[in-house]
């Protein structure tokens, strides 16, 4: 694993990273998978920001696992879907 969150210690259904294929440990889809993408989105929906670093430092990561993905397609699929402007009031 190349830093990041290890599924060690996770509990069931949690929707952790297995690197370095960087699949989910719960639905075997690529991670984040949806329901992780709404979980992330559900606990970070007040600081983005501290979602993007996370999100960044994952896509980090998993550049290095994943060497021969295309760069445009790691970027949409770590952070390219959380919603950018301004909050919800």
């Amino acid at each position: 694993m190349t830093g990041a969150p290890a599924p060690s210690g996770s509990h069931p259904d949690e929707h952790v990273p297995v690197t370095p294929a960087w699949t989910c440990d719960s639905c075997g889809e690529e991670w984040p998978c949806p329901t992780k993408r709404a979980r992330l989105l559900s606990e970070y929906q007040v600081d983005r920001a501290s979602l993007s670093v996370y999100l960044g430092s994952c896509l980090a990561a998993a550049t290095a696992d994943l060497r021969a993905a295309p760069m445009t397609s790691l970027q949409d699929r770590f952070i390219g879907w959380v919603p950018r402007g301004p909050l919800a009031t």
